[in-house]
């Protein structure tokens, strides 16, 4: 979903030859007639989600006939740290454009005005003070690839509700990421806007899972055994969803038999709806959504004009709520990345 910012943890080592890769092909020319060189903030370098994202940077750069230098600049998850290298990239670098997977994209806002004129595609939120508001909110972002938060919560809410209707009380537990920033915050306002419309609905815990298999995982086992009788835990994140799958099962409740759900499309997340152990997902398509920031950044670097929105439901290959049946329809789509 929206998740992101999702976390997957990788080797070291990996992550540093991330830091120092580029990828070029033809010698076309850049802005200048030269190489193209390209900022990539993620979140998290480290993150399985924003290491899908950057991949499909480097598809876009490969296949776009030009010189393209990336570099892969780590946000260790701290809206600070990537504040600070988007003002040094855009002051100092040299860099004709940046690619950002905010970690807060309301705090992110203050780099603008750009010390420099370049383009900034952003992936997965918005920049600017709106965190629902897909259209550029501030001069220098020429592209947005996600979708709303609020409408992608509100979607996977109404799927609690069809499960709801015909249990009273239906009680539902809220699994949310960060409770301290504007995305999850709008997430989860947003379950409840939609929850709170019926009173069969009983919200009996909101935890958050931090992205976390392992946290998530302590979450849903202390909220078990506060509450017995759960029928709902609705979470924006699979990792978070796979922790509270090994918590059902520990307390020896099947996964299956409540309504469980997550957000992002991971390749076992996929897996696990298509099997019915989770009852649906919000699919995200990180490597498609990094793909189409880097195609319309190339048109802003070569002096074109971006898409401005380029809606990330629509860029992949399955329908994005995916449930055992809508998944039927695609029986090839495995997910984009693994959590």
């Amino acid at each position: 979903m929206n998740s992101l910012r999702i976390s997957g943890t990788v080797a070291v080592t990996a992550t540093a030859l991330l830091l120092v890769s580029s990828c070029g092909v033809a010698d076309s020319a850049g802005s200048k007639g030269g190489t193209l060189k390209v900022a990539v903030l993620a979140a998290s370098s480290q993150n399985g989600y924003n290491q899908a994202v950057y991949k499909g940077v480097q598809q876009a750069a490969a296949a776009s006939g030009k010189k393209v230098s990336l570099k892969l600049l780590d946000g260790q998850f701290d809206s600070n740290t990537q504040l600070s290298q988007l003002q040094n990239v855009t002051s100092t670098g040299g860099y004709d454009g940046v690619v950002v997977v905010p970690n807060d994209g309301v705090g992110l806002a203050a780099a603008f005005p750009l010390p420099k004129k370049i383009p900034v595609a952003t992936v997965l939120n918005p920049i600017g003070p709106d965190i629902t508001k897909m259209e550029p909110q501030v001069d220098g972002v020429v592209t947005t690839v996600a979708v709303s938060p609020v409408t992608a919560a509100q979607q996977q809410a109404d799927g609690v509700v069809t499960y709801c209707a015909n249990i009273s009380p239906c009680n539902v537990v809220l699994l949310v990421g960060n409770l301290s920033t504007p995305l999850d915050v709008a997430r989860r306002d947003a379950y409840k806007k939609v929850l709170g419309t019926h009173s069969n609905i009983k919200v009996v815990s909101t935890v958050e899972g931090q992205y976390d298999r392992d946290t998530s995982l302590k979450a849903i086992s202390n909220v078990l055994q506060a509450h017995k009788d759960i029928n709902v835990i609705l979470s924006n994140a699979d990792q978070e969803a796979a922790g509270a799958q090994i918590a059902l099962q520990n307390a020896g409740v099947k996964p299956g038999s409540i309504y469980l759900t997550g957000a992002g499309g991971t390749k076992d997340a996929v897996a696990a709806v298509r099997a019915g152990t989770w009852k649906a997902d919000y699919v995200n398509f990180p490597v498609s959504m990094g793909k189409s920031a880097m195609e319309q950044l190339i048109k802003a670097m070569d002096g074109g004009k971006a898409q401005a929105v380029v809606n990330a439901d629509q860029v992949g290959a399955t329908e994005p709520y995916a449930t055992k049946e809508t998944l039927a329809k695609t029986p090839d789509f495995t997910g984009e990345w693994n959590g």
